[in-house]
């Protein structure tokens, strides 16, 4: 009888161990997927964008479509990206790396206002 709950807890032990190493690869996976991603479109980003006007913000679908992600991905990458930021003006769907800062024109984060 003794070796039956022997076998018992071994297999439950075992089990438990396999979801939790099924479940930390997963979070890593989703976690470096996540990283290469912001990393993706913040250089694309940065090589396609400027301080001029009408060059500061991207599309959610060109930046889909140069950087290969779904539209979906790009609009939940950049809302979370503390970098990136959504345009407030009249066209909607648009993504840039400047933000505006009271009393001074589009600035690129961590540069003195002008």
């Amino acid at each position: 009888m003794g070796t039956i709950w022997d076998g018992i807890v071994i297999g439950g032990a075992g089990g438990a161990i396999a979801g939790i190493t099924v479940y930390l690869i997963q979070f890593l996976h989703e976690l470096i997927e996540k990283k290469s991603d912001q990393k993706k479109i913040y250089k694309w980003l940065k090589s396609n964008t400027s301080n001029k006007p009408g060059n500061q913000f991207r599309s959610t679908r060109a930046i889909a479509s140069w950087c290969n992600l779904t539209q979906e991905r790009v609009r939940e990458v950049c809302s979370k990206h503390e970098d990136i930021f959504l345009s407030t003006g009249e066209k909607d769907d648009m993504w840039g790396l400047f933000v505006r800062r009271e009393g001074s024109v589009y600035d690129e984060r961590g540069a003195i206002g002008i």
